[in-house]
């Protein structure tokens, strides 16, 4: 793709998604959408055989509120570090989501579907609520009325300050300085966030070193484009010069890295971590062979067709 393609396709305005504000993610502004991430990521936690109960757990790119991370602490997780680029989510919010999410655990609600939330990674064969993972007895001891006040306040004051809490850590913008101490963490997770950080060996080395031996992450990841291009898999047809003119005219925050799925699996590995899970959806409708750029003519039919994927991965 000649870049004069790509400054008339940003003309004819191939970018609406692409060119939203940076300041909001969305998703987790809503209560349902943090409960169905959360239960998701639980139930094939669970389905894969792994360990469901978290002393700590640390999510990266929580965005609009630390709604999946009060969902998790909801089901019994002791401590929550939210990390994110910047400082999106605000205590009103927080505080409104969580209360959305006390009634959803009470009621047991069955975990939002497909039909509610099409694009929201991993699907699931069956959407009850998983009473198998989160019984009575222990929902008795993580909705408790002492419990719920403590993490409310606790919530209350999480987007405010940079100190942390007992129960939540909010560190937003990340900083150079490691927030989360070596072999700490027994969870680490992301929805829809590790196609956009631009180092993925620095990110998931952190990970690694931030897991105790046996921790588990959770990602589910997109491959697609997010309205750079016309087709889902067309970032792949700029060069990389093209590429930051795509980048610069937008000033996106949440642009792609342009990785595929074969860099982030064999980086995975690379960093210690045993693949126990790994479900992929695809698209044969994006861009051909043919239209790869250079860089990108190595990769194979499944990177080239993977459209997202979620991974389950274990610390050796």
């Amino acid at each position: 793709m000649t870049d004069w393609t790509v400054i008339r396709n940003i003309i004819r305005g191939y970018l609406p998604q692409f060119m939203k504000s940076p300041y909001r993610t969305g998703g987790t502004n809503s209560a349902r959408y943090c409960y169905a991430v959360w239960l998701r990521h639980l139930s094939m936690i669970g389905r894969s055989g792994l360990a469901t109960k978290f002393e700590s757990v640390t999510e990266l790119g929580p965005g609009d509120s630390i709604g999946i991370g009060m969902a998790a602490l909801l089901s019994g997780a002791k401590r929550y570090t939210g990390l994110d680029a910047a400082r999106l989510a605000e205590s009103n919010r927080n505080i409104a989501v969580f209360d959305e999410l006390t009634a959803l655990f009470r009621s047991r609600a069955p975990i939002p579907d497909d039909h509610e939330y099409p694009l929201t990674r991993p699907h699931l064969p069956a959407y009850d609520f998983p009473s198998a993972i989160l019984s009575d007895a222990e929902l008795e001891i993580s909705l408790a009325p002492e419990r719920l006040a403590a993490l409310r306040h606790e919530v209350s004051k999480s987007a405010d300050y940079h100190a942390p809490g007992q129960t939540v850590n909010y560190v937003a913008p990340w900083g150079p300085a490691d927030p989360v101490a070596p072999g700490s963490q027994d969870l680490v997770f992301s929805q829809a966030v590790l196609q956009s950080v631009n180092d993925i060996a620095t990110v998931y080395t952190s990970m690694s070193r931030w897991l105790r031996p046996g921790g588990v992450m959770s990602h589910s990841i997109s491959m697609d484009s997010l309205g750079s291009a016309s087709r889902w898999n067309g970032h792949w047809a700029y060069s990389d010069h093209a590429w930051r003119l795509v980048n610069g005219f937008s000033g996106h925050a949440h642009a792609v890295n342009r990785e595929p799925m074969s860099r982030h699996l064999g980086t995975i590995r690379d960093c210690g971590f045993d693949i126990v899970t790994l479900l992929t959806t695809r698209r044969a409708d994006g861009i051909a062979r043919r239209e790869l750029a250079a860089r990108f003519r190595h990769l194979d039919d499944e990177d080239l067709l993977t459209n997202g994927f979620y991974v389950l991965a274990r610390k050796r």
